[in-house]
């Protein structure tokens, strides 16, 4: 898969007068981290040893998705939120211009120590994320939907106008869909179940949650972050799989309804919808790219029932 056309680089000359004026410090190396898909992300070291993390956004005549503007103060908002409910999220010390500096965590991520980690290991490391997600939905806010839009004054409408945005999107970027309207609308009745706005962080998978001494040392990428259904977790917390035991212990439940069950459903296509359309202004291509947008689109018709 080509790299996203969303990435903008910065030479080490802005990277140090950054460093010099946040931390009063220069800069003496750095490394761009390529794990993520859409910010261009740099770990910083300063003279003096202290190590941050460098977000920049997309270059501002690029292509994006319409939930995909200014995603950078959503992140930033989410971190302060969380930081201020004392969740594990690292220090933004800076939030400016599409860029983002924060501290860096000391561990590593998940998926990275996953070969390394036993069955036990990983299972009271599930439970502990499902005890901080259930924290992070004790959040809540004064709207449904992204802070960034779409939104609306309840979680149907909110819901309703992110899916039809990421349509919009599809027919701008010349994506074929299915006709997916009816099956939304067949079970947007569901929706209005849900009463009060909390934080959804969205992105919950292994990479953005980060390990340190066999303990959950912090969760990163709340870009996509919003208000609404706390089940949307389930969507990237049990990616295209069932939510495990350990993690539904932490979290404080044992099963769901049928009605909880379809939400999730509907949360689950409307990723893959986003998951199939975001390739086209990213620039991805190529055989791995075809093989993920025909898994995306046969989850959609599973989820749908199409």
């Amino acid at each position: 898969m080509v790299d996203s056309l969303t990435k903008r680089r910065l030479p080490a000359a802005e990277l140090d007068a950054l460093l010099r004026r946040v931390l009063g410090v220069p800069l003496a190396g750095h490394v761009e981290l390529t794990e993520g898909m859409f910010n261009t992300a740099y770990r910083l070291t300063a003279v003096d040893g202290r190590q941050t993390v460098l977000k920049v956004a997309p270059p501002p005549d690029v292509p994006l998705l319409t939930y995909e503007r200014d995603l950078m103060r959503t992140e930033a908002a989410a971190f302060e939120l969380m930081a201020a409910h004392g969740l594990p999220v690292p220090e933004v010390l800076l939030h400016e211009d599409g860029l983002l500096l924060m501290t860096a965590l000391r561990g590593e991520p998940w998926s990275a120590a996953r070969p390394r980690l036993g069955d036990a290991e990983h299972g009271a490391l599930r439970r502990e994320l499902g005890t901080i997600v259930r924290r992070l939905h004790a959040i809540t806010g004064d709207v449904f939907g992204y802070l960034q839009g779409p939104n609306g004054a309840t979680w149907r409408e909110a819901f309703t106008r992110m899916v039809d945005a990421v349509l919009a999107d599809a027919d701008r970027f010349g994506v074929v869909l299915p006709d997916v309207r009816p099956a939304f609308e067949a079970r947007a009745h569901l929706l209005d179940e849900v009463t009060a706005p909390v934080l959804v962080h969205s992105d919950l998978w292994e990479a953005n949650i980060f390990l340190l001494d066999g303990h959950v040392e912090g969760i990163i990428d709340p870009e996509r972050a919003l208000f609404g259904d706390p089940l949307a977790e389930i969507a990237t917390i049990a990616l295209f799989t069932e939510p495990d035991e350990d993690f539904l212990a932490g979290y404080g439940r044992t099963a769901f309804t049928a009605s909880e069950e379809t939400r999730i459903a509907l949360y689950r296509a409307y990723l893959c919808l986003v998951m199939i359309v975001e390739g086209v202004p990213r620039g991805y291509s190529g055989e791995e790219r075809e093989g993920h947008v025909r898994f995306f689109r046969e989850k959609l018709a599973d989820y749908l029932e199409l």
